[in-house]
């Protein structure tokens, strides 16, 4: 129950909205009761977890780009549930890094939300997305070049990410 508000944090993140990314959740959480079995001990349990929304995720990008899907409608509705009392700069903020966001590539988006935005490492990111660790690298710089482009072009700052003290990146 603990990882709920952080897995619809990534699943919101891909999906884009806040509807789609409850169904995600859910449709992960319901496949991984299923197969618990298949749970490994000494995997971390959140990167499990993590992985099944993906795969889930992915899953349904796919089944959408063969049957044509039509683009969702309902894509802004809730979203600005988790910016609270924030202030005018701040929303525009949080407005500008969504949009920016929902233009990367998919598997972009996927590795710079899991090291920036949830604070994986590199690998736990690699072992979410079945990739290995320099695919991640090389995403999360691509994805990181993209967005600095995207803000150069409409406004004179940067999203900056960066190493903590830690050894994980924020």
């Amino acid at each position: 129950m603990a990882l709920l508000p952080r897995l619809r944090r990534f699943a919101r993140s891909l999906t884009g909205d806040a509807d789609s990314a409850d169904d995600l959740v859910q449709m992960a959480c319901e496949r991984s009761l299923k197969r618990l079995g298949q749970y490994r001990d000494g995997t971390r349990f959140d990167s499990w977890l993590y992985r099944i929304v993906y795969t889930q995720w992915v899953d349904r990008v796919r089944q959408r780009q063969r049957q044509s899907a039509q683009a969702e409608s309902l894509r802004n509705r809730q979203e600005l549930s988790g910016v609270g009392e924030s202030s005018p700069r701040r929303l525009v903020s949080f407005m500008d890094i969504k949009n920016a966001l929902g233009h990367l590539p998919e598997e972009n988006k996927a590795a710079i939300v899991l090291v920036a935005i949830e604070g994986y490492t590199y690998t736990e990111a690699a072992s979410v997305l079945g990739v290995p660790v320099g695919t991640v690298a090389s995403r999360v710089a691509r994805a990181r070049n993209m967005l600095a482009e995207q803000f150069r072009e409409d406004k004179p700052r940067m999203v900056q990410i960066h190493q903590g003290s830690s050894g994980r990146r924020r």
